[in-house]
């Protein structure tokens, strides 16, 4: 009689990933990261009529709304906490707008994203400020590390431990295989637009500093802000086990996102900005969303679970 052995039990799922980040990889993160600052450096030069028109705002502010909002609703609200359920077509746009910003691939995004929130503030956390200790010193090192330092790390988070439900789902392996693609699209097509509406090649640089190089410094400085400054300073309302803060003055430029100790306390709800006066355009937006039959199932939050986790006077 033939004995057949038992396959042993797979183990846990090791937090790094066994394909590490390529050498290119940390090299367009060091472009991406050092170019926008570079170009920021110079604007000041650049006066309105000659270096600036209202086609390079106007080109500047739709891509920074699609691509902010692609990661803000996107992937962190909908793929990475689940915040709503999307319909198909949506579900795929949400990908692609998210992609767009240049800040990950939506897999990749998800998974250290979601990696972040089991760790957060806590050792094993990919960009925590206080990685470091709270003095001083160490804080400075910590903001500088959590705010654009851990993107240089060589490894990755796993993504089959973190975003099982992403590597699974084709439409958005799709996306993740063509996120170089989508990525050349966002730093080109800004200057097309800018040379095809001006008809002249300085249409076309002017669209390229402001729509292409601003727009994502700005952005991704922005996001980067939700983790280093968020983490660090501001007022904290609800209990959350790390030190997330809300910070009132990124509420806009970061669509919501800024309102963060809301989100750590209850990270799947849509709506991060839920007390009086806190601006949340992200949530509008699911709203607009919802109403228009696109997403449905959304966590809203209500005035019971919030008083639940609100700290009290």
């Amino acid at each position: 009689m033939t004995v057949i052995a038992e396959r042993p039990a797979p183990g846990p799922k090791p937090e790094v990933d066994p394909e590490p980040k390529t050498t290119i990889e940390l090299v367009v993160f060091g472009v991406v990261v050092a170019m926008p600052l570079i170009a920021l450096a110079t604007a000041v030069p650049l006066a309105w009529g000659w270096g600036l028109s209202w086609i390079d705002i106007t080109i500047a502010f739709l891509f920074y709304v699609i691509s902010g909002l692609g990661v803000t609703v996107g992937l962190h609200r909908y793929f990475t906490h689940g915040s709503f359920k999307a319909k198909r077509p949506m579900k795929i746009a949400l990908g692609i707008a998210g992609s767009l910003s240049l800040e990950m691939s939506v897999i990749d995004w998800v998974a250290t994203h979601r990696k972040h929130h089991k760790f957060s503030d806590k050792e094993g956390d990919p960009h925590s400020p206080w990685r470091f200790g709270s003095g001083f010193l160490a804080l400075t090192k910590g903001l500088l590390w959590a705010h654009m330092g851990w993107l240089f790390e060589t490894d990755r988070t796993n993504r089959e431990k973190y975003a099982p439900d992403l590597v699974k789902d084709p439409d958005i392996v799709r996306l993740h295989r063509l996120f170089p693609v989508m990525a050349i699209s966002s730093i080109f097509l800004p200057p097309l637009l800018g040379g095809l509406l001006t008809w002249s090649w300085w249409g076309m640089l002017t669209a390229f500093f402001w729509g292409t190089l601003v727009r994502i410094g700005l952005l991704h400085h922005v996001t980067w802000s939700i983790n280093s400054i968020c983490h660090v300073f501001g007022e904290e309302v609800f209990e959350s086990r790390d030190k997330s803060r809300n910070v009132w003055w990124l509420a806009i430029p970061s669509f919501g996102e800024s309102w963060h100790n809301l989100h750590h306390s209850d990270p799947t709800c849509a709506r991060h900005g839920a007390l009086k006066g806190q601006i949340d355009p992200s949530a509008g937006v699911i709203r607009w969303f919802e109403k228009a039959g696109w997403v449905y199932g959304v966590r809203w939050p209500t005035p019971e679970r919030l008083a639940a986790k609100r700290i009290a006077d």
